[in-house]
């Protein structure tokens, strides 16, 4: 009994080492894993307290990822914060973390690396709006960037 948790709790912690998880991340992997549902809250249990395992982390790690390196904006991080089991709460609070003139930055990199075959400006710009909206960037905050002309 006792080996069989010490083993989950090893293959878990492997598992939290590799990257940030989210709590529901790793209930899933346990589940997957064919853990019953107390050793699985033992288990979370027990990688958090030993900080192996905290969604504050994650969230921050996750939010900041997504914006630097696949230059998704807030709506869609949002969108992949609700997916991975992140309470609302968690997720608000680490959003706070790419707002700012980073992000602004993000967005006009965003914009200004989309190359658009479009001779029609107005066209153009509705395009390239549409791109940036896709990416999860809020619609208000694309079109102001896009009128000022700053991208």
């Amino acid at each position: 009994m006792q080996s069989d948790h010490q083993y989950l709790y090893e293959k878990a912690r492997q598992y939290c080492d590799y990257q940030e998880r989210s709590i529901k991340e790793v209930k899933d992997k346990l589940n997957s894993w064919l853990a019953r549902p107390e050793v699985i809250e033992q288990v979370i249990v027990q990688l958090e307290k030993e900080n192996y395992l905290d969604e504050d982390r994650f969230v921050r790690a996750y939010a900041l990822g997504k914006l630097r390196v696949n230059k998704w904006g807030r709506n869609k991080i949002l969108m992949g914060l609700r997916q991975k089991g992140v309470p609302e709460l968690i997720i608000q609070i680490g959003l706070q973390e790419i707002e700012g003139e980073g992000y602004v930055q993000v967005l006009k990199e965003v914009l200004s690396g989309k190359r658009i075959n479009e001779s029609d400006p107005f066209k153009k710009k509705a395009k390239l709006a549409n791109y940036a909206i896709q990416k999860g960037f809020q619609p208000a905050l694309v079109w102001e960037i896009l009128r000022t002309g700053d991208e």
